[in-house]
């Protein structure tokens, strides 16, 4: 199969090849499951990836999801076995597939600036506008999607160092200030955060739009200039780094030019993480964010990485788990982003993930045929 961005191949293969399945406790995904498919059937369907499936294939499997309340891990395993088929996602390049994670930051702020509150959550300027096919200016990327419109013209959005120079300043689009330009850097990359105000109340922010600039990854910034070894790269790494080299940490974050601007939401469930890209609140440890122009959010993916140990108490990492987010980072059929849920201890969990894996999508048996040879 060919998608976009990647070339692959899925390989039918059975439950009893799924590692450590027989071990796994799935309970926790039927009820994101069902408010996946109620968004789909309320709202509208999710955006087709080149794989090809369809939201009403996983609707499917509706009316036979069972009550997480009343069931068991067996029972929920029994679910996905009689429901859907398990097929090995192969990249063609014979290289085997890669996971990271992400988690949702909390950050101390202020509703109003001051010298120790000076760095500014934005909400979308007004000026910034989606690029699609129809106003796309000639010769621009494809993979630009916003963009400034400034009377009848459309330019590409001025950059992190602007913005965080000052370009919205006095605009009102400030949702809170936060203390250190690091954390909010942070926030950018994780697409979201929970933020705390002095008073105890907390409030979410979760991603609206971006300036358009593609990512760029600050840590492949660094050791490439030689200030990290790649073999100790990890977020832990990075932050440490900035923490002790003050005088470049413009320099550092400026490298990356694309900005993410946010827009407030409900804190729900303080057990569950934020409205994702799915518009259900991902769940901490079994929620993956995947490419979006191969992957249909909503199935189920089971991914194996057994170097990965310390977030399931020193066994290999083996989970099932629903495509519920994306981000411009994640590229390619078998690459995932898994969600490791908020707070410091999830950012520790998340920052140590980078590990080879294996991808299993599972398709609902009515779609099944279409995949077998």
């Amino acid at each position: 199969m060919t998608g976009r961005r990647a070339d692959f191949t899925l390989k039918p293969c059975t439950f009893a090849d799924l590692p450590r399945w027989e071990n796994d406790d799935a309970t926790c995904l039927l009820e994101p499951l069902r408010k996946c498919l109620d968004y789909v059937k309320k709202t509208k369907p999710y955006r087709v990836g080149s794989l090809g499936l369809l939201s009403d294939d996983l609707a499917a499997v509706a009316t036979t999801i069972p009550t997480a309340a009343s069931t068991t891990p067996e029972r929920a395993r029994h679910f996905f076995e009689t429901s859907f088929v398990p097929f090995m996602i192969q990249p063609s390049d014979g290289r085997r597939g890669f996971v990271t994670a992400f988690y949702e930051p909390v950050v101390e702020v202020s509703d109003r600036p001051d010298d120790v509150y000076c760095y500014p959550f934005y909400r979308p300027p007004v000026d910034l506008i989606e690029i699609a096919d129809g106003n796309r200016p000639d010769g621009w990327p494809a993979d630009y999607r916003f963009g400034r419109r400034t009377g009848e013209e459309i330019s590409i959005y001025p950059d992190r160092r602007a913005i965080d120079s000052g370009l919205l300043e006095g605009r009102g689009l400030e949702i809170a200030w936060a203390k250190s330009s690091v954390d909010v850097f942070f926030a950018h990359v994780q697409g979201a955060a929970q933020l705390l105000f002095p008073d105890g109340q907390t409030r979410r922010i979760t991603y609206a739009a971006k300036n358009g600039h593609p990512f760029t990854g600050i840590g492949r910034h660094l050791i490439d200039i030689g200030e990290i070894p790649e073999s100790q790269i990890s977020m832990q790494a990075i932050r440490a780094w900035l923490r002790d080299n003050p005088a470049r940490v413009e320099e550092i974050l400026w490298t990356n030019r694309s900005y993410i601007f946010f827009r407030e939401s409900l804190v729900d469930d303080p057990a569950l993480g934020p409205i994702a890209a799915a518009k259900v609140q991902l769940v901490p440890g079994r929620s993956l964010a995947v490419d979006r122009e191969i992957h249909t959010f909503g199935f189920p993916l089971f991914v194996h990485a057994e170097t990965i140990t310390h977030i399931d108490d020193e066994r290999p990492f083996a989970r099932l788990m629903l495509a519920m987010d994306t981000g411009s980072a994640i590229v390619g059929p078998a690459r995932g982003d898994i969600f490791t849920g908020s707070g410091d201890l999830a950012g520790e969990h998340a920052g140590a993930v980078r590990s080879a894996a294996d991808f299993y999508i599972l398709i609902p048996k009515d779609a099944a045929s279409r995949y077998i040879p």
